[in-house]
C-alpha cells in the first residue's frame, strides 16, 4: 500500500507547549460519518432506539455512498478558511471507516468497498489541510465490549445483561483499541491531532451506571502509544487522564478555560442543528452569522473552533451544510486575519462586541449595530489609523473630553482614555462587520 506523503512537520511550540500550528489557525472541519448516515437519524440512533446488532446489520448491508468525493469535502473545507479536519474513523457504533486488519466489520467489506480514511487523508493533504483523526473509545458491536449505562442493550434487563456479559472481557477489548490505533497512526503518514472519545466514569452532568474509564482503556498506555507513533501530535482530553487540550462539546465558553485555575488550549466542537451524523428532519440549524460569532468568540477567548459536517448516506455534504460552509467562507474570505494567528486582547471590548488581537492589529468585532458611534474605552492615544476589514475603507475617530457638554448634534464628553469611532448608518452586508485598528508602537 502506498503511503501519502505527510504534511510538513511542525516543531514550533506555543507559549502553553502546543504545536504552534494549533492556535495559529483556530479553525477546523469535523466530519462525523458512518452506518448511522443511513437511518438519517442521529448519530446514536443505535443508542437511542435501543437497536440490536442483528437490526443494526441492514445499514452494513446497504452502505454504499457512490457519490462520495473527499476531494470536494477537502475543497469545501478549504474555501470555508478550515485548516485541519477530523474524520471519525470509528464511532460508537464500532465501524470502521479503513480496512482494519482486526475486525470484518469494516467499509472494505460492505458493498461500497473502499478505504474511506485513505481518501479522506490524501484529499484533504492535497488541499493543504492537516489532518485529524477521532477514534472512539466506545464500541457497541465488539463482543468483549461489556453492557453499560450507555449501551444500546442497557434496558434489556439485569439477567439479559448479565447473560449477554457473560465471557466478554475488556482486557481483550483494551488489545483491540490499542491495535486499532495503532494501525490508524502508522499506515497513514503524520497525524496531527488524535480526538479520542469519551470517557464516563465520573460525570457531574449525569449517573451512568457501569462507566467506564482510564483504566478501561489503558488511558496511560494509549497516550503513550499515541505520542510514540505520532510525535507531536495532539491529543484530546477524553481519555479520562489530562490531555493537550480541553473540548467542551455543543456550549460556547464564555471565558478562557482552566483547568485547576490555570488557563489551558481549548478548542469548541460544535454542530449545524446539534446533531454529528447525518440527520434528515432536524431543521434546528444554526444562521451563518451566528457560526461566525462563534467562531470569533471563540478566538477571543483564546479558543479554536471545530466544526462538524455530517455527510449524507450517499456520501454528500447536504444543502444545509453546503450554504453555511460557503457563507463562512465568504466572510473568512475578507476578515480571516482577525482569526488566523489572532487570539485574546487585554484591552476591554464595548457592549455587545468582541476583541481578537494579533501583534499591533486590534480586530473589533460588532455583533451589534450601534447608530452612528461605538466608544471605546483605554485606547485615546493608542490608535494610528483605522478601517472596515472587508473593504479597507477608512473610519474616523476622535476623543471627547470628560468635560464637554451635549449640545444638540454634539456628543457629550466621553470617561478619559476613550476612543470613538464614528460609523456609517447602514451596516455592511457581511455576517460580522470587523473594525481592523492599527495600535501604535
Amino acid at each position: 500500500m502506498t503511503i501519502t506523503a505527510p504534511a510538513e512537520p511542525q516543531t514550533a511550540t506555543d507559549a502553553s507547549g502546543l504545536p504552534a500550528w494549533f492556535t495559529h489557525d483556530r479553525f477546523g472541519m469535523f466530519i462525523h460519518w458512518g452506518l448511522y448516515a443511513l437511518p438519517a437519524r442521529h448519530e446514536w440512533v443505535k443508542n437511542r432506539e435501543r437497536i440490536t446488532d442483528a437490526d443494526y446489520q441492514k445499514y452494513f448491508d446497504h452502505f454504499d455512498p457512490d457519490l462520495f468525493d473527499p476531494t470536494d469535502w477537502a475543497r469545501r473545507a478549504r474555501e470555508a478558511g478550515m485548516k485541519y479536519a477530523v474524520l471519525t474513523t470509528k464511532h460508537h457504533e464500532g465501524f470502521a471507516l479503513w480496512d482494519s486488519a482486526l475486525t470484518d466489520y469494516k467499509a472494505t467489506n460492505t458493498p461500497f468497498g473502499r478505504d474511506i480514511v485513505r481518501e479522506f487523508v490524501d484529499a484533504f493533504r492535497a488541499e493543504g489541510i492537516r489532518i485529524g483523526f477521532y477514534h472512539s473509545l466506545i464500541d457497541w458491536h465488539h463482543p468483549d465490549f461489556t453492557i453499560d449505562g450507555v449501551h444500546p442493550r442497557r434496558d434489556d434487563g439485569d439477567a439479559a445483561i448479565a447473560a449477554l456479559n457473560e465471557g466478554r472481557d475488556m482486557a481483550r477489548y483494551r488489545e483491540y483499541l490499542h491495535g486499532q490505533v495503532t494501525e490508524l497512526l502508522t499506515d497513514y503518514g503524520q497525524i496531527d491531532y488524535l480526538f479520542y472519545d469519551f470517557s464516563y466514569r465520573d460525570n457531574d452532568h449525569e449517573d451512568i451506571w457501569g462507566g467506564k474509564g482510564c483504566d478501561d482503556w489503558g488511558s496511560t498506555e494509549l497516550m503513550a502509544l499515541t505520542k510514540r507513533l505520532q510525535p507531536g501530535i495532539i491529543v484530546n482530553d477524553r481519555l479520562d487522564i489530562p490531555g493537550d487540550l480541553v473540548t467542551p462539546e455543543q456550549y460556547q465558553p464564555d471565558k478562557p478555560m482552566e483547568r485547576d485555575g490555570v488557563q489551558v488550549p481549548w478548542e469548541a466542537c460544535q454542530t449545524f442543528n446539534g446533531s454529528w451524523g447525518y440527520d434528515r428532519d432536524n431543521q434546528d440549524v444554526k444562521s451563518v452569522d451566528l457560526l461566525v460569532r462563534m467562531l470569533t468568540d471563540g478566538v477571543s477567548n483564546n479558543g479554536n473552533m471545530l466544526l462538524n459536517v455530517g455527510p449524507t448516506g450517499r456520501g454528500e455534504f447536504d444543502p444545509v451544510a453546503r450554504r453555511a460552509l460557503a457563507g463562512i467562507g465568504e466572510w473568512m474570505h475578507q476578515h480571516d486575519r482577525s482569526v488566523y494567528g489572532a487570539g485574546p486582547s487585554t484591552f476591554t471590548a464595548p457592549s455587545g462586541t468582541v476583541y481578537t488581537q494579533r501583534g499591533d492589529r486590534l480586530y473589533l468585532h460588532l455583533y451589534t449595530w450601534p447608530f452612528e458611534h461605538v466608544h471605546l474605552p483605554d485606547l485615546a492615544g493608542r490608535v494610528a489609523y483605522a478601517q472596515f476589514l472587508h473593504d479597507a475603507s477608512e473610519l474616523h475617530f476622535r476623543e471627547i473630553p470628560p468635560d464637554t457638554r451635549a449640545q444638540n448634534t454634539g456628543l457629550g464628553g466621553q470617561p478619559a482614555g476613550t476612543l470613538t469611532l464614528t460609523l456609517p448608518v447602514v451596516r455592511p452586508d457581511v455576517a460580522v462587520p470587523v473594525v481592523e485598528l492599527f495600535l501604535r508602537d
